[in-house]
């Protein structure tokens, strides 16, 4: 049966110090398995989880961007803008107005959906 490989840890010289004056005359690897498998050895989290994001919201906000044409629109509004062809009408004014509704709407619930105080 072949062994595992090592374990190392990175230490400063004064955190070496320190644990070589802890163990006293046991060895020291010895001395650090004792301290990290004490039955008394504090216990952290497994692993952070992300948020719990609430999949409804999500759900419709991914729902909406699907039945919207918003990013196509302003990519339509952007590409004529750069090409100095853009014409400000009544139904660009309103398309515009309806964009920055829809894409505040997606901010706000991604913000609530995600958990993150604004």
């Amino acid at each position: 049966m072949s062994r595992p490989a090592p374990f190392s840890l990175r230490l400063t010289e004064g955190e070496r110090d320190r644990l070589e004056k802890q163990a006293g005359s046991m060895p020291l690897a010895s001395y650090v398995k004792s301290v990290v498998f004490a039955d008394d050895a504090p216990q952290y989290r497994k692993s952070r989880k992300p948020p719990v994001a609430d999949k409804q919201l999500l759900a419709e906000i991914l729902a909406r961007l699907g039945q919207s044409r918003t990013a196509n629109n302003l990519n339509q509004i952007a590409k004529h803008l750069n090409q100095g062809t853009l014409v400000l009408d009544e139904a660009l004014e309103r398309d515009l107005q309806q964009a920055i509704l829809d894409v505040a709407w997606m901010r706000a619930t991604l913000i609530e959906a995600l958990g993150i105080k604004p």
